[in-house]
């Protein structure tokens, strides 16, 4: 199986996972659990989006596409920068760092991976 295709897996695994997170929040919002409802549903839109948008990531690293590599790199450390704010703080969650972290870990590396197989060889004749 081609590297590109298990990047892939991972990030749509990450789109379906935030896919969830958008359910939670609507599970919340019609829990009265929101101060502002406009706020929300802002947040929940964006969240649709973002996990659209990594669908369409791992979309296009199927198929092979650079701009769904480069997309899901960033994803990647997105990911990581929420995993490190999980572990600092007053109330730091190592555990749920490390559950976030791993997954995002794994992806750019099979992102990368997927980055240097599609890269063109060239030919050193040495000449």
């Amino acid at each position: 199986m081609p590297v590109r295709l298990l990047a892939a897996a991972v990030l749509a695994v990450e789109a379906i996972g935030i896919l969830a997170l958008a359910a939670w929040q609507v599970v919340a919002l019609a829990g009265g659990d929101s101060d502002s409802v406009t706020s929300s549903i802002a947040l929940i839109v964006l969240t649709v989006i973002g996990a659209v948008a990594v669908g369409a990531f791992a979309v296009a690293t199927a198929r092979g596409v650079s701009a769904g590599r480069s997309g899901g790199i960033v994803t990647q450390l997105l990911i990581l920068s929420v995993a490190l704010g999980a572990v600092t703080g007053e109330w730091a969650e190592p555990g749920l760092a490390a559950l976030i972290a791993v997954p995002a870990v794994v992806g750019l590396i099979l992102l990368i991976l997927a980055v240097r197989q599609a890269a063109p060889r060239t030919r050193r004749d040495g000449a």
